[in-house]
C-alpha cells in the first residue's frame, strides 16, 4: 500500500501531465507529418499516368523525385534555427501552408522541366518540417518516453503512404474532373489539406509547456522542470557556435549512417508503385494503390512493437543495426521473388518494417546523443545530412532500372543499408537508465 507523499503527488501529476500532452499535442503533430509525407510521395503514384503524359521514364522519374532533397537539405538547418527563436507555432504553420501551395500547383506543370522545378520549390518549403517536430518533441517528453513519442509521429509515414496508395489509386481510376488529367488531381486533392492544417495549427499548437492552456501552472511547471533536469543549463550562444555541431564526430557519424538508410527508405517510397506495377501490369491503378498498402500497415505495426520494446529496455543501437538488416534482407527477396507476387509482398513488407522500424529508436538515441544547445541545430544537421540519401536512393533506382524491371535497381539500397549496418555498430551510444518498477 502507498503512503501519501510528495513523491505519490508528483508521480500523480507526471500522468496526468504526460497524457494530456499526448492526447492534445500529438493528433495535430502527427497529422502534419501525415501530410508532409505523402504530398512528398504522391508523384510515385501521380507517375503511373503521369509518365506516359509527360514522357517521363524511369530514369528521369527518378530524378524528379529525388532532386526534392537538395533544396530539402540546403534549407534544413536554416529553418530549425528560425523554428528555436520565432516558435513552434508560427514556423510549422508556415512550412504547412507554403509546402501544401507548392503541392497544388505540381498539378498544373506541363513538362518535365516544370515538375524538376515544382519539386526543387517544393524541397524550400518543406524544409525544416521533421528536424522542428523532432525539436518539438523535446519541448514535451522526457527522454525515458520520447522513443514511443517519436515512434507515433514517425508512425505518420506508413500512415502518409496507406493514404496515399489508397487515394492516389482511386482518384487516378475515377477522378477527371474539369477535363484535367486524374495524375493533376493527385497532387491537387492531397495538398490542399496542408494549408487548412497549416491555418489550424497557428492557430492552436502552443509553443511550450508555459502556454498551454490545456496545462495548470501546477503541470506546466512540474513538465517544464523534469525537461529541464535532463540537459544541462542552455547559455546564450553565438551562430557560429550553435553551427559547430555540425562539425561535430558523433552528429557526422549518425548523419552518414542515416544517409544510407535513407537511400532504403526513399527507394521504396517512390518506386514501390512501379514494382507492383511490375508483379502483373494487368492490375489497375486501384488495386495497385491496395497491395502498396500493405507493406506499409505491416510497417506501421511493426514500428509501434519496436517503438514499445526499445522504450522498455532502453538499448537503441542494436535494434538499429537489427532493422537495417531486416531491410536489405526485404529489398533481396523482392529482387529474388519478383514474378511471384505473394512472396514479393512479403519481401517488400520486410523491407518496410526495416526502413520505417528503426526511426524511434534512432531519433531517440541521436537526441539522448545531444545536448540542449545541440539539439535545434544538431537533429537538423543529421537530418538534413541523411536526406541525401533521398537523392541518391531513388535517383540511382532509376538509373539502373529498365521499363521491365525495375527491381534491379534495388541492389543499390541493399548495400548502402548493410554498410549502415556496419557504420552504427562502431558507434558509442551511452545505454539509457530505464526506471525500475517499486511495490510496497
Amino acid at each position: 500500500m502507498s503512503v501519501p507523499g510528495s513523491g505519490t503527488a508528483s508521480a500523480d501529476i507526471g500522468r496526468r501531465t504526460i497524457r494530456k500532452v499526448a492526447v492534445r499535442i500529438m493528433p495535430l503533430v502527427g497529422l502534419l507529418y501525415v501530410f508532409n509525407y505523402m504530398d512528398r510521395a504522391n508523384i510515385g503514384y501521380a507517375q503511373l499516368s503521369m509518365g506516359a503524359e509527360l514522357g517521363i521514364t524511369a530514369a528521369t522519374f527518378g530524378f524528379a523525385s529525388a532532386v526534392f532533397f537538395l533544396a530539402y537539405v540546403v534549407f534544413e538547418v536554416p529553418s530549425n534555427m528560425i523554428m528555436k527563436r520565432v516558435g513552434a507555432r508560427l514556423w510549422l504553420a508556415r512550412i504547412a501552408i507554403t509546402w501544401g501551395i507548392v503541392t497544388v500547383a505540381t498539378g498544373f506543370v506541363a513538362s518535365v522541366t516544370q515538375l524538376v522545378i515544382a519539386r526543387v520549390v517544393l524541397g524550400i518549403a518543406e524544409a525544416g518540417l521533421f528536424p522542428g517536430l523532432l525539436l518539438y518533441m523535446t519541448y514535451w517528453f522526457r527522454g525515458r518516453e520520447r522513443a514511443r513519442a517519436i515512434a507515433a509521429l514517425a508512425l505518420a509515414q506508413p500512415i502518409a503512404l496507406i493514404l496515399g496508395s489508397l487515394t492516389g489509386g482511386w482518384i487516378l481510376d475515377h477522378v477527371h474532373w474539369a477535363g484535367m488529367s486524374s495524375w493533376q488531381w493527385v497532387f491537387i486533392l492531397q495538398g490542399a489539406p496542408a494549408v487548412l492544417l497549416g491555418v489550424l495549427t497557428l492557430f492552436v499548437l502552443p509553443d511550450r509547456p508555459a502556454d498551454a492552456r490545456f496545462l495548470t501552472r501546477e503541470e506546466s511547471g512540474w513538465l517544464q522542470s523534469e525537461i529541464d533536469a535532463e540537459y544541462a543549463p542552455e547559455a546564450a550562444t553565438s551562430l557560429r557556435h550553435e553551427l559547430a555541431v555540425v562539425k561535430d564526430r558523433r552528429v557526422v557519424h549518425l548523419a552518414v549512417a542515416n544517409l544510407f538508410i535513407a537511400c532504403g527508405l526513399y527507394g521504396l517510397a517512390f518506386f514501390l508503385p512501379l514494382i507492383v506495377r511490375q508483379l502483373d501490369p494487368t492490375y489497375s491503378a486501384t488495386n495497385i494503390g491496395l497491395l502498396g498498402a500493405i507493406p506499409y500497415v505491416v510497417g506501421a505495426v511493426g514500428m509501434l512493437l519496436i517503438g514499445r520494446n526499445s522504450d522498455r529496455t532502453g538499448e537503441r543501437k542494436w535494434h538499429v543495426i537489427t532493422l537495417v538488416l531486416v531491410a536489405a534482407l526485404g529489398f533481396l527477396g523482392a529482387i529474388v521473388f519478383k514474378d511471384v507476387p505473394v512472396l514479393s509482398l512479403v519481401s517488400l513488407s520486410l523491407a518496410a518494417v526495416g526502413v520505417l522500424g528503426y526511426l524511434a529508436p534512432y531519433w531517440a538515441l541521436a537526441a539522448r546523443v545531444l545536448s540542449k544547445e545541440q539539439a535545434a541545430v544538431g537533429l537538423a544537421a543529421i537530418n538534413s545530412i541523411a536526406a541525401l540519401g533521398g537523392f541518391f536512393g531513388p535517383y540511382a533506382i532509376g538509373l539502373a532500372a529498365t521499363d521491365t524491371d525495375v527491381t534491379v535497381g534495388l541492389y543499390f539500397p541493399i548495400g548502402c543499408l548493410v554498410v549502415s549496418a556496419v557504420m552504427l555498430a562502431f558507434l558509442r551510444v551511452p545505454r539509457e537508465t530505464v526506471p525500475t518498477t517499486t511495490h510496497s
